[in-house]
C-alpha cells in the first residue's frame, strides 16, 4: 500500500482520557498512524472506538491526553474545524439529508459559486461536472441530481464516502464502512483506500468485519473497555486472536458449528417471480430446517425480492408459496398470519420503533401473545430496562436482537433476514448465529441475505446468486469458494 519507513507519524493521540457521568469510557489510549498507512481498528460495541474517533473528529472534547497532527497539537473545536484541519470521517450512522440531491450534499459546505453582474450564484453546473467525477471514482453511475432518499443504503454508504473524499484530507477516518456495501463493493472501497494512501493520506479503518481488516490494514489496533487490549501489524493476527483480543476471553471461532441437517419439505417457494426492471423469472425453495444464503451486488434484486416474498411490493407474474399454499395474493400482515417473518436492512429505518422501549418493539408483532422477558432472555438482550429503556440508547448488537425477537413470540415457519449482522459486534453476531441455529433445528426455514460473502458460506447450508434481477448460480455446502461465489456475481 505504498508504505514507508521511519516516517513521523501524521496523527498521533497521547494517553487520551474520556469520561461520561463518572464512568471511564477511555483510558490512556495511544495510538499512532503514518502517512500512506492503513491503520484498522476492532472491539466489541463499547469498547470505546466511537468515543476515540469522536475526539479525534471535534465531536467532544477529551478530559485529558493530547492529540498531534503532523506533529503539532491538535484540538479541533469541532466537526468543521477538524475538516479544515485535514481530517474527514465517514460515519457509519450516514449524515445525509435525505431531501436533497447527491450534489448537494457533497457540496453542502462548500457549495461552487460564479458570479453574475457582480452578485455570487450557486454554480449547480459545476457542482454536477464535480460530483460526476467523485462518483466515477468510486463506480456509483448515478445521476448527481438523484435524491439521497431514492438511494439504497449501499448507494447511500458510497455517496458518504464520496462526500469524505471530496475534501480532499489528509486522515481520512471509515466507521463501519461496509456495513451496506456488497462484496464487490467492498472490494472497490478497497482499491479506494490504496489511491489515498498512494498519495499520502493516513486512513484509520474501524469495521466489526474482522476479514475485510485483516485484508486492508497494515497495522492493527484493538480496544475493549476502554483502552489498547493489543496492537501490532495485521500479518501478526487471525480472527481468533482478534476476537480473543476483543473480548478478552478465547471464545473460539467466529461461525458456530451447524447442528442437524435440513429437511426436504419446501416451506417457501417462489416460481417464476417477474417484476419490471427489478427480477426476472426468479425461482427458489427453502426447506424445512435450512439455511438458505443469498448473495449477489448492490442491485442484483436481493432485496427486492425479499419485500415481494413478504407482499411489500407487487409482481407481476409467477408464485409465492409458503408450505405448499399460494400466498402472492395476501397483505404482509395476512402472510404474518400464515407464518412468514422479514428482518428488515434497515433497523433504524422500518425494523424498529426507536423511540419506543425494547418491550414494546418485542410485541410489535404478537402483542396477544409476546412475553419480552422471555424473547429478551432467548435472544440474550442486554438493556438497562426492557420497559422504560428506548432501543435509541441500546447498542447495535441489541438493537439488532431486538429487531429479530419481535418475531419469535410466535415461531414463524418460514423468515426471511436481511442484513442481520449489519454493523454489529463479534459477540453479537455469534449470538445472532446460535439463534438462527436453534430456529433451524425447530424447523423454520430461513433465507439470509448478506453482503458478506464469508457469513453466508460460515452459516448457510446452500447459497444462491443473485445477478441482475435472476438467480445465477447454486453453491451446496463443501464446494464453496469465495472467488467462484463472487464471479457469478459479477
Amino acid at each position: 500500500m505504498g508504505r514507508r519507513k521511519n516516517v513521523n507519524p501524521l496523527l498521533q493521540t497521547d494517553a487520551l482520557c474520556k469520561s461520561f457521568g463518572g464512568a471511564p469510557v477511555l483510558r490512556d489510549v495511544t495510538i499512532s498512524v503514518n502517512p500512506c498507512e492503513v491503520l484498522g481498528i476492532v472491539g466489541e460495541n463499547g469498547a470505546g472506538k466511537s468515543t476515540l474517533m469522536n475526539l479525534l473528529a471535534g465531536v467532544l472534547p477529551a478530559d485529558s491526553g493530547r492529540m498531534l497532527l503532523d506533529g503539532a497539537e491538535f484540538m479541533p473545536q469541532g466537526p468543521l474545524d477538524a475538516a479544515r484541519r485535514g481530517l474527514a470521517f465517514v460515519h457509519q450512522e450516514l449524515n445525509l439529508f435525505a431531501n436533497l440531491t447527491i450534489a448537494e450534499n457533497l457540496f453542502l459546505t462548500d457549495f461552487p459559486v460564479r458570479r453574475f453582474a457582480g452578485l455570487p450564484w450557486l454554480d449547480r453546473q459545476a457542482a454536477r461536472k464535480r460530483t460526476r467525477a467523485l462518483l466515477d471514482g468510486i463506480g456509483l453511475r448515478i445521476d448527481p441530481g438523484t435524491p439521497v432518499e431514492c438511494l439504497s443504503p449501499g448507494e447511500r454508504q458510497l455517496v458518504e464516502i464520496a462526500k469524505a473524499l471530496q475534501q480532499d484530507a489528509r486522515v481520512v477516518i471509515f466507521d463501519e464502512p461496509t456495513t451496506s456495501l456488497t462484496t464487490r463493493d467492498a472490494e472497490r472501497l478497497s482499491t479506494i483506500v490504496r489511491s489515498l494512501t498512494a498519495r499520502g493520506a493516513a486512513v484509520i479503518y474501524i469495521s466489526h468485519a474482522l476479514a475485510g481488516v485483516l485484508r486492508i490494514a497494515d497495522r492493527i489496533l484493538v480496544m475493549r473497555d476502554g483502552q489498547v487490549a493489543g496492537a501490532g501489524p495485521a500479518a501478526e493476527f487471525t480472527e481468533e486472536r482478534l476476537i480473543g483480543l476483543m473480548v478478552g476471553r478465547a471464545i473460539g471461532k467466529l461461525y458456530p458449528p451447524r447442528v442437524g441437517e435440513p429437511g426436504v419439505e419446501p416451506i417457501l417457494e417462489a416460481r417464476r417471480l417477474s417484476h419490471p426492471a427489478v427480477l426476472r423469472d426468479v425461482s427458489l425453495t427453502v426447506h424445512r430446517g435450512e439455511i438458505l444464503g443469498l448473495a449477489g451486488l448492490m442491485g442484483s434484486g436481493r432485496s427486492e425480492l425479499a419485500r415481494v416474498l413478504f407482499g411489500l411490493d407487487p409482481c407481476e407474474s409467477g408464485e409465492v408459496l409458503l408450505e405448499g399454499r399460494p400466498v402472492q395474493h395476501l397483505s404482509p400482515r395476512l402472510r404474518v398470519r400464515r407464518g412468514m417473518a422479514l428482518m428488515t436492512e434497515s433497523r433504524r429505518d422500518d425494523g424498529l420503533l426507536m423511540a419506543a422501549s425494547a418491550a414494546e418493539n418485542l410485541a410489535l408483532v404478537w402483542p396477544q401473545l409476546a412475553r419480552p422477558d422471555d424473547i429478551a432472555a432467548e435472544v440474550q438482550l442486554h438493556c438497562a430496562s426492557l420497559d422504560r429503556q428506548p432501543v435509541a440508547e441500546l447498542s447495535g448488537g441489541n438493537q439488532q436482537k431486538v429487531a429479530l425477537g419481535k418475531w419469535l413470540a410466535a415461531v414463524p415457519k418460514a423468515m426471511i433476514l436481511d442484513e442481520p449482522t449489519r454493523g454489529i459486534d463479534v459477540g453479537a453476531r455469534q449470538e445472532i448465529y446460535r439463534i438462527l441455529h436453534r430456529l433451524a433445528a425447530a424447523g423454520v426455514a430461513l433465507l439470509v441475505i448478506s453482503s458478506e460473502i464469508e457469513e453466508l458460506t460460515g452459516i448457510c447450508d446452500r447459497i444462491l446468486v443473485m445477478r441482475r434481477g435472476s438467480i445465477a448460480a447454486a453453491f451446496d455446502r463443501g464446494n464453496y469458494h469465495r472467488e467462484a461465489i463472487l464471479e457469478q456475481a459479477i
